[in-house]
């Protein structure tokens, strides 16, 4: 991060320095008690169960260098307090401000599912030809994209960054701080429909990323989606559609597993090209043609590009790959919908050498499409032939149910990931392939991190 003093700070975000030097240097901002250190402005947020306030002085004590408060400053306070209505608006404007001290080339990505691994792909595309700053992990919430901000330094001349929206007015937000002039939507799913009711909800909400768009915007759009397809060729500034389909711009066929790459041929503007990734299933194949012509769009030439794409790797919990002692282990683990889950499903078909089974928890946030969404997974499982499917929670039974009803016969459903865990165990063959997947709070990463243990010990 680029050094800030605190007066700099209070004048950003009109704030009242009640006590301590003006002039004290930030060199990093944490909203994290945890994680604060010399030279940090620690940014107290009242959350729904805690008001991170109650750790001003523990972090001002840690090290930390000044914090923002929405109170006073207690009659000791030594160390800067600035003053504001709201600290999580404090946040969001500094982030603002500090985003407009930089001139580089932004990609905001956006969609139901899929943003982490699409940023991840996107950012090794470019990784070679730029000196690109991404997202850390999946910090695209109101708090975690404005944090992201501040990872840009002088000398990055790209970023990727993921933007996820769960309510109505939030892309506004978000579009204000970081103002993307590159956008990419995955897909428009489920994922949040609880909250904004419609498809068609999600869509215009998620749209938003292109508010400060001017003449040189590019929003690169999932062409094989029925809705974002509506979007093409009707905006006031580019768009480009990518996908399987013949009538995207940037489109592939070919698609050929090796082990657990995929090599394909993109095909766009009247020329073909065979890439290579180091990740497996169609949807892998789509991040890659995004990246593939967003490199393009900035000048990459496909060798770089090709070079890039080599440096992918999964992020944790997401299509992670564990080649065990007698099975091969795929953690999905960080979330679920049902659009992810059947993807995933896809892929562990795909490598299967031997008996298949999917750990399935309950998917969340689908509101009144819950039971549907939970039965329709279930019955695409049973079609696509998995051998086995153990699901972990109450609406995880719909999934059972729709598996058991469209001809799987071994099914089990358990109330918590332990009582899973021990029954997969009595199931695990030599050469099967297992899928863990469910809602992040779900916690089916714990069955994940318990077969690891197990393998190591047997070693």
């Amino acid at each position: 991060m680029k050094s800030i003093t605190v007066k700099e700070i209070a004048e950003v975000v009109g704030g009242k320095i009640l006590c301590g030097d003006e002039n004290t240097v930030i060199t990093n901002i944490q909203y994290d008690s945890r994680s604060v250190t010399e030279g940090s402005l620690f940014v107290p947020i009242r959350g729904a169960r805690v008001d991170a306030h109650r750790f001003i002085e523990d972090c001002l004590t840690a090290g930390a260098s000044a914090t923002l408060t929405e109170n006073n400053a207690p009659s000791e306070a030594v160390k800067p307090y600035i003053k504001v209505d709201d600290t999580l608006k404090a946040l969001q404007t500094l982030a603002a401000w500090y985003r407009r001290q930089f001139t580089l080339k932004l990609v905001g990505v956006t969609g139901s599912v899929g943003k982490t691994s699409t940023k991840e792909m996107i950012a090794a595309a470019l990784s070679q030809g730029f000196d690109v700053m991404k997202t850390q992990g999946n910090k695209n919430s109101q708090i975690g994209m404005p944090m992201t901000m501040f990872d840009i330094e002088e000398h990055n001349n790209a970023a990727v960054i993921e933007m996820g929206m769960s309510e109505f007015g939030e892309m506004d937000r978000l579009c204000d701080i970081a103002r993307p002039n590159i956008a990419v939507m995955t897909n428009i799913g489920k994922a949040h429909i609880e909250n904004l009711k419609t498809q068609q909800n999600i869509m215009s909400e998620k749209l938003k990323i292109t508010k400060h768009f001017d003449e040189n915007g590019v929003l690169f759009l999932n062409g094989d989606d029925v809705l974002l397809k509506t979007l093409h060729n009707n905006q006031k500034f580019r768009t480009v559609t990518f996908g399987l389909g013949t009538d995207c711009d940037y489109y592939a066929d070919n698609i050929k597993t090796e082990g657990f790459n995929t090599i394909f041929t993109a095909h766009r503007n009247g020329k073909s090209t065979v890439f290579e990734i180091l990740a497996l299933g169609v949807h892998s194949v789509k991040n890659a043609l995004v990246a593939i012509a967003i490199g393009e769009t900035l000048g990459l030439d496909d060798a770089t590009i090709q070079k890039g794409l080599l440096t992918y790797k999964n992020a944790p919990m997401r299509q992670q790959i564990h080649k065990m002692q007698n099975y091969v282990l795929i953690d999905d683990s960080y979330n679920a919908s049902p659009e992810a889950t059947k993807v995933s499903l896809d892929v562990m078909k795909s490598i299967a050498k031997g008996k298949t089974i999917a750990v399935l928890a309950d998917m969340l946030e689908l509101g009144d499409e819950a039971q549907r969404e939970h039965y329709g997974v279930g019955k695409y499982l049973a079609q696509l032939g998995t051998d086995c499917l153990i699901t972990v929670g109450e609406l995880s039974r719909n999934t059972a149910n729709g598996a058991a009803e469209n001809g799987n016969t071994s099914v089990k459903s358990f109330d918590n990931n332990s009582d899973a865990y021990d029954y997969l165990c009595t199931v695990l063959e030599k050469d099967c392939t297992v899928l863990i997947k469910g809602s992040r709070g779900m916690h089916t990463d714990e069955i994940v991190k318990k077969l690891l243990e197990k393998d190591k010990t047997t070693e």
